[in-house]
């Protein structure tokens, strides 16, 4: 694994300077804001520092850094937008931040997790017979019950717990263990995948999943993001013409908002409606919610989704519920992967304290997760999905709201 430090006047300018030296495939471990040095220090602004993390592949030849990045952009400090710095000591520097609680938290486990004290002879014996790998075996017992609380399914959890131990060694510090996991964790979930700016609109965005996953909402709260805040152009259309609530929901929404409506019957108006708004930069479809199950009510939903001209640009979003059981999660998403392409919205955060099926669903289907919502607020209750804040609840760190 490489792990590296990278600097930049924002995030996405030190990202995108790892993503120049290591290539697409980092993902982002830490940000923070680093003040500036020297005397005039103060009227700069700080500068961000984004740590980064690379799992090497085989035979891996990386690419050779000949210049700086952007040296133009070199303050009094000496250290130029887009430069990197190596972490030689990842244990204490790169996630030092993240795992503090979670340190203090392992260690007070472990403590509680002790046997009783033992009798002198007992305790002797013991002695006599302890293995120096018995504090890690304590901290891999610990982990692996914390998972399984959270209801990471038993069998990414023996994969996590398999990919720690083989990297281990005799009394190995809890740190080191906990920055591992942690790392190859958040590595395992990849980056937050939103939805991609249209090279040419109007771009159409499906919104599919079962019934009672709040998907209407969840539509309503990213529509009010690029109608407000980014100022794009957007159009919503409901093919959900089953509830007429669903529609006249997203009928107010629209009002609130100021976008363009329509509830589309078949697949010629819909084509009709994206003509209307070729103009648009995107049109939000809300699809009917039902169950996975009905093949039937399935396939007239694709009928939309496959209708969309090649010539536009379109994704689609499984939107399902944290509060599903895993074996539901795992048929919704089977039966709507055998359809289409699709990223994951997780809803209804605020619902559960197991965290543990946004990691199931995505080992298990590969589709890379975008949004979470943790409430009913438009358009406030809703944000990217974030790994490192997710891992941290799931190794068992508090709880953030």
């Amino acid at each position: 694994m490489i792990i590296k430090k990278f600097q930049g006047k924002t995030e996405k300018e030190a990202t995108e300077a790892a993503k120049k030296e290591l290539g697409d495939g980092v993902v982002v471990m830490n940000v923070k804001e680093v003040k500036r040095k020297g005397l005039f220090a103060f009227l700069k602004a700080p500068i961000v520092e984004v740590t980064v993390a690379l799992e090497e592949e085989p035979d891996r030849a990386l690419p050779v850094r000949k210049t700086a990045v952007n040296p133009a952009a070199s303050s009094g400090t000496g250290e130029g937008t887009g430069k990197f710095k190596d972490v030689k000591d990842h244990k204490t520097e790169a996630i030092e931040e993240k795992l503090e609680s979670l340190q203090s938290l392992i260690e007070k486990q472990l403590q509680i997790s002790e046997p009783e004290k033992e009798s002198e002879e007992e305790k002797t014996a013991g002695e006599a017979e302890e293995k120096p790998e018995d504090s890690n075996v304590r901290f891999l017992k610990l982990l692996y019950h914390t998972m399984l609380e959270n209801e990471i399914n038993e069998k990414y959890a023996n994969q996590i717990i398999d990919e720690l131990d083989s990297v281990l060694k005799p009394n190995m510090p809890i740190d080191y263990m906990l920055s591992n996991v942690y790392q190859k964790m958040i590595l395992k979930f990849g980056q937050s995948e939103g939805i991609v700016a249209p090279g040419k609109g109007p771009k159409i965005i499906f919104f599919i999943g079962p019934t009672g996953v709040g998907k209407t909402t969840t539509i309503a709260k990213i529509a009010s993001r690029y109608a407000v805040e980014e100022k794009k152009k957007i159009a919503l259309f409901t093919t959900d013409t089953y509830r007429i609530a669903a529609a006249e929901q997203l009928r107010t929404y629209a009002n609130i908002l100021e976008v363009p409506f329509r509830v589309i019957y078949s697949v010629e108006e819909m084509q009709q409606g994206i003509e209307e708004f070729k103009g648009f930069d995107y049109i939000f479809m809300d699809t009917a919610g039902h169950s996975h199950q009905n093949v039937k009510q399935r396939e007239a939903m694709n009928d939309f989704i496959r209708a969309v001209d090649e010539k536009l640009e379109k994704e689609v979003y499984l939107v399902v519920s944290a509060t599903t059981k895993y074996k539901d999660l795992i048929s919704i998403a089977d039966a709507y992967c055998g359809m289409t392409d699709y990223k994951l919205i997780f809803t209804k955060l605020d619902e559960t304290t197991s965290l543990g099926n946004l990691l199931n669903l995505k080992l298990h289907t590969g589709a890379p997760l975008s949004y979470v919502t943790c409430g009913q607020n438009v358009p406030d209750d809703i944000e990217d999905f974030n790994p490192q804040k997710t891992v941290k609840m799931l190794l068992g760190g508090n709880r953030i709201s």
